[in-house]
């Protein structure tokens, strides 16, 4: 086994990538697993950075043990719903184990939800479902939770309405989230990767903002005034999510509206908040803030 050799699920998607790229970046020996019939740009993104691509069926213990064989850690960065977070990450974690890798990283990369209850978040409820069976696996497993990716701000998370200079929040004002870039949590996680001593749980957070001081950075960054909007209560919020997932189920769909509102009542909730924060563990990574983000989304 090589300390440095890491196998890789999901590096053909946005954060995936990112972590092949960030672990290339420090020395290490990436393989990449993916699916038979994977488009050609995306194996060449991989190549060009010197990732080795194994073609398996995901849900194939024999392939996926073979693949996994030799690996320091595995990494998985698949995104889904059920059938890929509970089912074929299982797959993976079992093949993990009879491969004899030592180490295991899931595709958490979210808010805490061990902090929240079943039903609250349905994105999260997957990963608790999985997580008892990884607790259950003779593996050291590594969980990273990073809050909600910054670039959300700069659109899909309905927080700020740049159209109208307002900053959406519900309940309190001054309640801090996190964010972290992806770039961020790729390095963080590729660093935790190749750190044999990494513990079961690592808290990261490029920024913690509030809405009102969100409002105040978008003042300056764009030189126009930004003002808060309160939308309501928690309460509230919690009704339009029942709602809205009546009127607009979407359960095949990875974020739908009302899941995306979920979010951010764990958010606002204050329970989201990430203590102790890990990120003075690897030095080397620059973290970028809410301001950096937002400042370079003006300039674009």
């Amino acid at each position: 086994m090589n300390d440095s050799t890491i196998v890789l699920a999901g590096a053909t998607g946005n954060l995936g990538g990112r972590i092949a790229r960030a672990l290339r970046e420090r020395g290490a020996s990436v393989t990449a697993l993916v699916r038979p019939g994977t488009a050609p740009d995306k194996l060449e993104r991989l190549q060009k950075l010197g990732v080795t691509i194994t073609s398996v069926d995901l849900n194939s213990a024999s392939q996926l043990k073979e693949a996994c064989s030799g690996a320091s850690c595995v990494v998985s960065a698949l995104a889904g719903l059920a059938d890929v977070i509970e089912d074929t990450q299982s797959v993976l974690l079992d093949a993990a184990v009879e491969a004899g890798v030592p180490r295991f990283i899931p595709s958490d990369f979210s808010i805490d939800f061990t902090k929240f209850r079943p039903g609250q978040n349905r994105n999260l409820d997957l990963r608790r479902n999985f997580h008892k069976r990884l607790d259950q696996a003779p593996i050291a497993a590594t969980t990273i939770f990073n809050g909600g990716f910054a670039e959300l701000l700069t659109g899909q998370m309905p927080l700020i309405l740049f159209k109208f200079r307002r900053v959406l929040y519900w309940g309190s004002a001054d309640q801090r989230m996190d964010f972290t870039t992806i770039d961020n949590t790729a390095a963080f996680t590729a660093c935790a990767a190749l750190d044999p001593s990494t513990p079961r749980f690592l808290h990261i957070a490029g920024d913690r903002i509030s809405a009102r001081e969100l409002a105040a950075v978008l003042s300056e960054v764009t030189g126009k005034e930004f003002r808060l909007f309160r939308a309501g209560g928690l309460g509230m919020l919690g009704t339009l999510i029942k709602i809205a997932r009546t009127v607009a189920p979407g359960e095949k769909e990875l974020y739908p509206a009302w899941q995306g509102m979920q979010y951010m009542r764990n958010m606002f909730d204050g329970r989201a908040k990430l203590e102790p924060l890990d990120n003075d563990r690897y030095p080397s990574i620059r973290w970028t803030t809410a301001r950096d983000v937002l400042a370079a989304h003006e300039v674009s």
